[in-house]
């Protein structure tokens, strides 16, 4: 395609009062099913939102299933039904297979860290404290530097990509749309805590799976643009002709064989492991589980979610390809533009010629869960993360904590929006958020985080060479990248550096850009990965993560007497439930080194599931990884 080429505006197919109603009627509408739910908690069970373990942790009683649902819908950013898209109309179907597989891996290898944090930080609220308690206050305040960094990166994602999605569909304001996503979740964050974002995870993924399902048979069964996967077949093979991909077998959008495809899996696999292991989201899913049912769920949450990415992407992604030439298409008889692919509009545009105005609704829906989803876990987990017991209160009771977390999540809701209307005003779009941001920055806290709570050896010393040291080198190979390719370091110039412009200059712009995330990821990764370790061997520690099994419950005595007045016999020894009083008086009050036998077997029970957490995550990544690479060169019609 020649540098000349002309581009149209993305016409909206819905009027501003659709999007406007989405937005708030929707939003509100959940916020209020949530609140009705909550009140009904309050009434007859036992369990209260006004109770800090409550609020934070869901008292550390949710079950695998609902937990894994929790996983799908935080997991499922407005970026992972739009990127992946992206990444098909691209360069084809290996693009969504490596935005699975990149996302799937973190999260079942994150299983391996759960079950480490049932072992050895079992009070625990928050990774901060894992890290307070095992390295002091150094250590906490360079962890929450990354922690509120992951969680900005996060927020600006999933509202870049939601408000560019509605504005694209409706025309509704850009800056209006990322003001009031936020604001029907924080209503039921702040009324319901941890268990109403569970139950709302729960709804949204069933709502994101009936739309997938929509598309696909839409797509593939009934749509009179493809209406059948021969068709679909035949028109891909003609867009392989009119736009071969460079680096493809044959300029193929049906292969596997992909050079873009697998560089871009690489970054994505790099980088990816910073939303997960950065993310106070994911630990706090861990915390609330049952210990022996942790790796269970984020196993089945990771491979749950591979198919969210997979089959909305090389259905909607790949539709966007082979319909580029309809009338029906929104930029009809243009391409999408670079800056309109990168901001993730190959998939509202597919749908838009498949269903038309159905379709358009449909996607708006759909991102906006994906939004609200998201957003509700990064609200309550931002919350927890506020360090107003750390330095400030000390003493607080579980009352105050909840009554600050409130306060708290009223404030981070206004900044999502003011961070993301920032981010649109400087022109940074999703792709150098999602990349760039967290590959480069984030990336190198991943090690010493995961070995925080799971090796005795890791050092104070380990932990700052890994977490400073690998940023600093991976800032340096970007800027270098940067020069390389275009002579000079500046703002404009690293985020042209992702968008893919320039073509002028770059033969491959696309893959060029990827080997350069590639080699970001891979300098970060090398250091993330070895300077804790090796800087830790020198001197290891002998940790014996007493401290961290020390770490206690928020709520005091009077709290949980309030609550659980109807055990009496519990009440007077500590206040919380039966079950959870006992739990708390085992794993926090006992002697460590004279553990009963409920806690030996407890521990053997959880090693045994590290163990299987450790095997079924090494298959699953190697399957996905071999299926990637060993695939046959192109699929073949019928």
């Amino acid at each position: 395609m020649s540098s000349a080429q002309t581009y149209s505006e993305f016409k909206p197919l819905l009027s501003q009062n659709i999007g406007y109603g989405v937005v708030v009627g929707v939003g509100f509408f959940f916020a209020f099913v949530m609140l009705t739910l909550t009140m009904l908690q309050r009434k007859f069970f036992k369990f209260s939102p006004a109770l800090s373990e409550e609020f934070t942790s869901a008292s550390r009683s949710i079950k695998p299933g609902l937990v894994c649902c929790g996983i799908v819908s935080a997991w499922t950013w407005s970026a992972t039904l739009l990127q992946s898209s992206t990444a098909a109309y691209t360069f084809g179907v290996s693009g969504p297979w490596w935005y699975g597989a990149g996302g799937a891996i973190q999260v079942c290898m994150f299983g391996m860290v759960a079950s480490k944090v049932k072992m050895n930080a079992n009070g625990a609220h928050t990774f901060l404290e894992i890290v307070k308690a095992r390295f002091g206050t150094a250590g906490h305040v360079l962890f929450t530097i990354y922690a509120f960094l992951c969680i900005l990166i996060v927020c600006g994602s999933l509202l870049l990509g939601g408000s560019a999605t509605v504005n694209a569909l409706t025309g509704m304001n850009l800056n209006a749309a990322c003001f009031l996503l936020p604001i029907g979740i924080a209503v039921y964050v702040i009324f319901g805590g941890l268990r109403a974002t569970f139950i709302c995870d729960w709804s949204h993924t069933i709502i994101l799976f009936i739309i997938i399902y929509i598309f696909i048979f839409k797509a593939y069964g009934t749509s009179p643009a493809v209406g059948s996967v021969s068709e679909l077949y035949d028109l891909l093979q003609q867009a392989a002709i009119d736009t071969p991909v460079v680096g493809n077998q044959d300029g193929s959008y049906l292969t596997m064989k992909s050079n873009q495809g697998l560089v871009f899996g690489a970054a994505t696999v790099l980088s990816g492991f910073t939303g997960v292991f950065c993310d106070q989201g994911y630990w706090q899913r861990a915390i609330a589980s049952h210990p022996e049912s942790t790796t269970m769920a984020y196993m089945l949450g990771g491979l749950s979610w591979f198919a969210v990415p997979w089959a909305f992407a090389s259905c909607l992604g790949l539709c966007a390809r082979a319909l580029l030439n309809n009338p029906n298409f929104p930029t009809y008889p243009s391409p999408l533009s670079p800056t309109q692919t990168s901001a993730g509009l190959a998939a509202p545009a597919a749908a838009a010629v498949l269903m038309g105005k159905g379709g358009a609704i449909a996607i708006l829906l759909v991102v906006f869960m994906a939004v609200t989803s998201a957003a509700s876990a990064e609200l309550i987990g931002v919350s927890s993360l506020f360090i107003y017991r750390t330095y400030f209160r000390p003493k607080a009771t579980g009352e105050e904590i909840v009554r600050v977390s409130h306060y708290f999540i009223c404030f981070w809701a206004v900044w999502m929006g003011c961070w993301a209307s920032i981010l649109n005003a400087g022109n940074i779009n999703l792709g150098w958020v999602r990349f760039v941001l967290a590959g480069v920055i984030l990336s190198p806290a991943v090690i010493p985080i995961a070995l925080t709570v799971s090796w005795s050896k890791l050092t104070r010393a380990g932990v700052f060479c890994g977490a400073i040291g690998g940023a600093c080198l991976g800032m340096l190979a970007w800027m270098i990248g940067c020069w390389k390719i275009y002579g000079t370091i500046g703002i404009k110039f690293t985020i042209e550096t992702i968008h893919g412009v320039r073509q002028d200059k770059l033969i491959f712009p696309i893959l060029r850009n990827h080997i350069l995330l590639f080699a970001v990821d891979l300098l970060a990764s090398s250091s993330r990965e070895y300077l804790p370790v090796s800087v830790s061997l020198m001197s290891p520690a002998d940790y014996d993560f007493s401290g961290t099994r020390a770490i206690a419950m928020l709520d005091d005595h009077a709290d949980c007497e309030h609550v659980h007045e109807e055990s009496e016999h519990s009440s007077k020894k500590g206040g919380a439930s039966p079950d959870l009083e006992q739990q708390s008086k085992k794993n926090f009050e006992s002697d460590p080194d004279s553990p009963s036998n409920d806690d030996e077997q407890r521990m053997g029970s959880l090693k045994h599931v590290f163990k299987k957490a450790v095997i079924y995550s090494t298959i699953f990544a190697a399957i996905v990884i071999i299926i990637g690479v060993l695939s046959p060169p192109r699929m073949t019609s019928r």
